[in-house]
């Protein structure tokens, strides 16, 4: 079925997180000392996932995106993958790439189709700086391994930070042209977790094009999907990369994707401030048909365009204090994944 939103937008895409621990701390996502974890008994099962993903696949979703914290912390997560694999959607997985060359083989093996790699910088200290950790090589050991076990789509995803690696734009597309991955340029965002977010920071979308252009030549627009986040563009020397400017050119009228927490909380929008509790109907015993009401009357209700409410607001600063944060876990980016 075709399910709207009070702004015709349908509902095809779902990301959900399995877990909200991870290997790196992002200075971007998860800068402070301290977290409060979601406890194990709280986070959904492979089965409660499966239930829950059959109901939005009857819905109409037909893109199911892995993600975290860093999913491949989750034990026996092929397991899962070869569950929703059954369910013929297109099903993809976003990885700091920590463990995915050990894992590579067995993901792909279950059914994964597609892997995105988050990847933010090539140089050691830098890497170590942004993540708190000094893994780098095993980052792109990961990536070099999803090249050769041969997933039908490799991205790499990279948050551009003004002022720290800016000047990489170039080094990155030439690594993705290495190592066969689309490298996808992203707009810092002022979402839960960038609690040192500034307007400073934000390297524009038509900057970005700009430098690259006079480094590399001519850029041209490629095709798009309507409902696909990032903007894409074909090099002279053919290589394609794609920017997904949220901040500053926000998609909200085009937004098809939903959230679902590692503890079964739906969201509808990235910048949303609550949630749906679909863990607590689900273990109480609802059947089907009455988690497809609940899911399908709160999406046709929905009205969210949080990034463009974000950008008319003039003085701009992170979107949740860190005492808002320290107070309320699901306001983290690494509890409701990217």
């Amino acid at each position: 079925m075709s399910l709207r939103d009070t702004l015709g937008r349908p509902h095809r895409s779902l990301r959900i997180s399995v877990t909200d621990r991870c290997t790196l701390r992002c200075r971007y996502c998860m800068p402070e000392e301290h977290y409060e974890w979601i406890p194990r008994e709280q986070v959904l099962t492979f089965e409660e996932i499966d239930r829950l993903a059959d109901v939005f696949v009857r819905l109409g979703v037909t893109k199911i995106r892995l993600t975290g914290g860093e999913p491949l912390i989750r034990r026996s997560l092929p397991d899962l993958m070869a569950m929703l694999a059954r369910k013929n959607v297109d099903l993809a997985m976003t990885t700091n790439g920590l463990l995915l060359a050990e894992r590579a083989v067995a993901l792909r093996e279950a059914g994964l189709d597609r892997v995105t790699v988050s990847l933010d910088t090539l140089r050691p200290d830098r890497f170590r700086l942004l993540t708190g950790r000094d893994s780098l090589d095993q980052v792109i050991e990961g990536i070099e391994s999803a090249q050769r076990v041969g997933f039908e789509t490799l991205k790499i995803n990279t948050v551009v930070v003004g002022g720290f690696n800016d000047d990489e734009l170039v080094d990155m597309l030439e690594f993705g042209r290495r190592v066969g991955a689309e490298v996808r340029f992203i707009e810092y965002m002022d979402v839960g977790g960038a609690t040192g977010w500034s307007t400073k920071q934000v390297v524009s979308r038509k900057t970005m094009l700009e430098r690259l252009a006079d480094a590399l030549g001519a850029i041209v627009p490629a095709a798009r999907d309507g409902s696909a986040p990032a903007e894409r563009f074909t090099l002279p020397n053919e290589t394609q990369f794609g920017i997904i400017s949220s901040t500053t050119a926000p998609f909200c009228s085009s937004c098809d994707r939903s959230r679902l927490t590692c503890d079964g909380m739906w969201y509808l929008c990235l910048y949303a401030k609550e949630g749906v509790d679909l863990k607590s109907p689900l273990r109480n015993g609802a059947s089907p048909d009455e988690l497809v009401s609940l899911i399908e009357s709160t999406w046709q209700q929905r009205a969210d365009r949080g990034a463009e409410d974000r950008l008319a607001i003039e003085q701009r600063g992170p979107l949740v204090p860190l005492a808002a944060l320290r107070e309320n876990s699901h306001l983290e980016m690494h509890t409701r994944g990217g």
